[in-house]
């Protein structure tokens, strides 16, 4: 694969690593991007290993309630211009209100909105505001008190972040408390229990290596890599993590001493893990002189 002065770049942007590192990385790994980042942090040369979910999306997430059950629903337009229309947004409003009734995505686009199908209304508000949208995902989750929170909020009940959690017993304050945490600390999963397997394994590969790279011996490895991974597991987990509004306990103990039980979170992020080509200004102008 050509190593690209663009792959280059997008390499160096996620980890802060060095010009010809990232390249060389690259080049190791046939331009394997997930692969380049593990290199370089084997290596010790990524400065930060930054998670995949720059935001190169416009749009709005809209969270829902209704009883025991909540849904968060991403809709993308292309700029923050039409985030912040308030046709676009009560547009969203409706979609996140029949999201309730659907199991997925596609249930949702042939979902009634106004007389007509969400997919026909999408056509039609593309139509009006000359915008590319599109509904990008949602996600549901129930629990015996589902609580909402909204970061960088456009209007009520939509804006950048969505956040649920759903709770067994407490109240509504240590639900708000919660989910704000999850907004800013973004949690990998619940528990131990309820991280990806292969995501584990492939910290768990790299821990490996960059403890190989020093030279002690495998013994000495293997029990460095037992406190790493336990880390790992809890700066990962909501349920580990200590909580935002007291760090001496964590989020789980927290709860516990609350009288109440987190059973679930959904966090959606608007643009979380889409990439936009950006062509320069000068490249822009050259482009259009040439017709």
């Amino acid at each position: 694969m050509a190593i690209t002065a663009a792959l280059v770049k997008q390499l160096r942007d996620s980890t802060g690593a060095g010009m010809m590192d990232a390249k060389k990385a690259l080049t190791e790994t046939d331009g394997d991007m997930d692969a380049a980042v593990d290199w370089l942090r084997t290596k010790g040369l990524a400065k930060a290993a930054k998670k995949s979910g720059r935001t190169a999306a416009e749009g709005l997430v809209a969270v829902v309630v209704d009883g025991g059950k909540g849904v968060a629903v991403e809709v993308n337009s292309e700029t923050d211009f039409v985030a912040k229309n308030a046709d676009f947004q009560e547009m969203v409003g409706g979609i996140a209100k029949a999201a309730l009734n659907v199991a997925d995505v596609d249930g949702l686009l042939a979902a009634n909105l106004g007389g007509k199908s969400i997919a026909d209304t999408l056509t039609d508000k593309i139509a009006t505001i000359g915008e590319n949208m599109s509904v990008r995902r949602m996600a549901a989750i129930e629990g015996d008190t589902v609580v909402t929170y909204v970061h960088n909020a456009a209007t009520s009940g939509m804006g950048k972040i969505g956040v649920l959690v759903a709770l067994k017993g407490g109240d509504e304050a240590l639900g708000k408390q919660v989910a704000m945490h999850i907004a800013a600390v973004n949690p990998a999963a619940l528990s131990e229990a309820d991280l990806d397997p292969a995501v584990v394994e492939k910290e768990k590969q790299v821990q490996m290596d960059i403890a190989r790279e020093s030279g002690k011996p495998e013994q000495v490895i293997e029990k460095m890599i037992v406190g790493r991974m336990k880390k790992f597991i809890a700066e990962s987990t909501l349920l580990s993590q200590p909580f935002v509004v007291n760090p001496d306990v964590t989020v789980g103990q927290a709860a516990k001493d609350a009288g109440a039980e987190i059973t679930g979170f959904i966090r959606l992020e608007v643009g979380e893990g889409i990439e936009v080509e950006k062509e320069d200004f000068a490249a822009e102008v050259a482009k259009a002189a040439q017709g």
